[in-house]
């Protein structure tokens, strides 16, 4: 006689549709933007008051022309100290910023996104769609999406 199964009559199981967790869904579009002739002070005062570690430098066509961080404008305070110097309205966001900035694309999967901030050492991604700043994704919007997704979907 041959074995038996008890378990009855096996189903397919029905594949759900899955969407793809993008950056764009997650991604911050309220910016706190800074201009390129803007005193370091202002950007000082103004990453203080909202409790942010940094922002994008914008154009006045909204066009991503650098990022200013916590650590640029320290080393803008540390070489006015070395220095000896004030720090005066000659000191601007466009001579602390970094011009070279990495970009995500906010198609991108949100997982892709949180292996580019690992690779990267980033703190945060602007978002830019055809030349112009969309928004921003950082390390604790991929965080989020991780909790809302408890991880059972990591697809």
């Amino acid at each position: 006689m041959g074995i038996k199964s008890f378990q009855g009559k096996r189903t397919t199981s029905v594949k759900k549709e899955e969407t793809p967790i993008l950056v764009s869904n997650y991604m911050t579009k309220k910016l706190i933007t800074f201009t390129e002739n803007q005193p370091i002070e202002e950007a000082i005062d103004t990453l203080i008051n909202n409790k942010i570690s940094g922002g994008p430098v914008v154009n006045e066509k909204n066009e991503l022309i650098g990022i200013i961080s916590e650590g640029d404008c320290m080393k803008q305070i540390s070489e006015s100290r070395y220095y000896n110097l004030p720090i005066d309205g000659n000191n601007t966001v466009g001579k602390a910023m970094v011009r070279e900035v990495e970009t995500i694309d906010g198609n991108m999967n949100i997982f892709d996104a949180a292996n580019k901030f690992l690779e990267s050492k980033r703190r945060r991604f602007p978002i830019v769609e055809n030349g112009k700043l969309v928004g921003q994704i950082s390390q604790k919007d991929v965080l989020k999406a991780a909790i809302e997704l408890k991880g059972n979907t990591w697809k």
